[in-house]
């Protein structure tokens, strides 16, 4: 593994690697949220999302309950483009899963105050299979305060060392569902900026937002590359980029341009567009 200067305690390490998550508060400093809570009015503004929430058979369109996702990120906003080869994440991500990775996917979800619902229990590994849930990470960002009442994350202590049967969920137009030991589930809260890092066997939910105010959280998740098939992504044109190893380009081979190192121009740039 490369060197880095892990942006995580030892303690957040080990919880990680033992119990499948740990939380980091102030992973992101007040100027980086306004910039991302920027962009995230922009994406509403521009229409670029949509409600997933269905009224509980799993195709009716939902008037009532709103969970807005947009999926995904990185065609739609060069500030969060850039955020995963930011170095902080990029260190963080190392010191959680190991060397090289790629960056997976990302994504949003908004809960508008009132009338926002969650996403509920699952295991991502239900989706991705990997063989050891450890060598991927999703690291949830709080884009606004997240609080249990207005439905934070909340994930199941231990939950990445069992396997959950899953089936589809009948709130949501794509998303499953399964049973977790609720007496096991912890909930994160934390300020705009705090992000928690769970692991693909972690069962996770979002709860419903119950305050009179949005809260959005964005998910990027991370995939060791030992868990990729690579001919996919080397052989083909490349979409999800490396982030670390021999093959990284800095987003040159997958975005055409140099991503890597333009995180905080890019904030600069989001705030004063914000600002005019």
């Amino acid at each position: 593994m490369r060197s880095c200067t892990l942006p995580l305690t030892n303690e957040q390490v080990t919880h990680f690697k033992t119990h499948g998550y740990t939380a980091v508060p102030n992973f992101f400093t007040p100027r980086e949220v306004r910039a991302m809570q920027a962009e995230v009015e922009r994406f509403k503004r521009d229409g670029l999302g949509r409600n997933v929430a269905t009224d509980g058979d799993g195709e009716t369109h939902s008037d009532t309950k709103t969970n807005y996702q947009v999926i995904p990120l990185n065609d739609k906003s060069h500030l969060i483009r850039a955020l995963p080869f930011e170095k902080r994440v990029i260190d963080a991500v190392s010191g959680l899963i190991g060397d090289p990775f790629i960056l997976h996917l990302d994504q949003l979800f908004l809960k508008p105050g009132g009338q926002g619902v969650g996403t509920d229990w699952h295991q991502d590994n239900a989706y991705f299979k990997i063989a050891d849930p450890l060598k991927g990470t999703a690291m949830w960002v709080a884009i606004h305060d997240a609080t249990i009442a207005n439905g934070t994350i909340h994930v199941v202590h231990d939950s990445f060392k069992e396997e959950y049967p899953h089936d589809r969920d009948p709130n949501s137009n794509h998303h499953i569902h399964c049973q977790v030991p609720e007496e096991r589930a912890v909930p994160i809260e934390l300020e705009a900026g705090g992000v928690a890092f769970f692991c693909y066997g972690t069962a996770h939910s979002t709860k419903a937002n119950t305050t009179d105010r949005e809260r959005a959280g964005m998910a990027f998740h991370f995939l060791h590359i030992d868990c990729v098939d690579r001919a996919n992504l080397i052989d083909r044109q490349r979409g999800q980029p490396f982030l670390v190893g021999p093959e990284a380009s800095g987003g040159e081979a997958e975005y055409g341009v140099k991503v890597a190192g333009t995180w905080e121009s890019e904030v600069a740039r989001t705030l004063t567009e914000n600002a005019n």
